[in-house]
């Protein structure tokens, strides 16, 4: 008899094991799918010993915010101030729901003034207005960021800014291209689509400017899907002071270009990019900048970005 009972103890034993393996196993896979996972895509903004990590689609919300204000030619104070904003707004998310009416990366309000629907949804609008009214708050780059953020979004929390500023400041830092090569990103495995040029281009040019690109940038408006060389498939783009930006060395409008088509990398396709003798790789995203052996990339003259083919 006492054989029996532990015999059928020790299965039970050995039932209740398995299910907690089983059970350990099934919470592995539900965090992996929410956090999603460690190998998931991500981009990274390291300096001065911090970091900060977000997911591909607010880095692309985050560089357009800091494009935008950095073609204005605002300080990079603006910037922080504006990526702290909607980072508590709406997560760097570009929402499409909020308190009553409340839309976008900013959670502006059609029925405030602010915009038709259909704009404040846009990032380049909503960042556009957003500047507007920050550049109209009398020394606001000299004001707490609680202060100045208060005043363009009349929140009803307006301290909730305050948690987001160390992270926003480092996160501008990169952007702007004041650290130089801190922001990089990881991608996810190539899907066989091809990238294009064009494309790179346009948004270029809506973000930063018409002058961040010259009439044409040594392709000759070449470079179309099914073009098989790596020169027609790329977009060069000077690093030099501009007319929206007229104080910028051009090492930092260089990076500032190089951090801003990292974030865009997966949406737009994006291969590969050189700049001051450093380069990405969409193959080998998770090295970050690495040295480049391409002697011609070594400039500080210009950025290079290349489309998968």
């Amino acid at each position: 008899m006492s054989r029996i009972f532990v015999t059928r103890r020790g299965r039970l034993l050995r039932v209740v094991a398995a299910c907690a393996v089983l059970l350990a196993l099934i919470g592995y896979g539900v965090a992996q799918l929410v956090t999603g996972g460690p190998g998931a895509p991500r981009c990274t903004v390291r300096a001065n010993g911090e970091s900060y990590a977000m997911a591909p689609e607010q880095a692309v919300n985050a560089a357009t915010i800091s494009a935008v204000g950095t073609a204005r030619g605002l300080p990079e104070r603006a910037v922080t101030i504006a990526l702290a904003t909607a980072m508590q707004e709406s997560g760097l998310r570009n929402i499409h729901h909020g308190d009553r009416d409340s839309l976008g990366l900013f959670q502006q309000r059609p029925t405030q003034g602010w915009g038709t629907a259909d704009q404040i949804t846009d990032p380049v609008y909503a960042a556009g207005k957003f500047y507007d009214h920050l550049v109209q708050v009398p020394g606001y780059s000299r004001l707490p960021l609680t202060v100045a953020a208060q005043k363009v979004q009349r929140s009803g929390f307006p301290q909730a800014y305050a948690k987001h500023e160390p992270d926003a400041s480092l996160l501008a830092s990169g952007l702007t291209g004041r650290a130089e090569a801190s922001f990089s990103c990881t991608t996810s495995p190539p899907d066989g689509k091809h990238g294009d040029p064009s494309a790179v281009r346009t948004k270029l040019r809506r973000e930063f400017g018409a002058t961040v690109l010259p009439a044409t940038d040594g392709t000759g408006g070449a470079g179309t899907n099914g073009s098989a060389g790596a020169a027609a498939r790329t977009v060069t783009v000077p690093a030099r002071s501009t007319a929206d930006a007229p104080d910028d060395a051009p090492a930092r409008r260089g990076w500032q270009v190089a951090s801003w088509a990292m974030a865009h990398a997966s949406e737009l396709r994006i291969e590969r990019i050189t700049f001051s003798g450093l380069e990405w790789t969409a193959e080998d995203s998770r090295d970050g900048w690495r040295k480049t052996s391409d002697a011609s990339a070594a400039s500080t003259s210009e950025v290079r970005i290349t489309t998968v083919q």
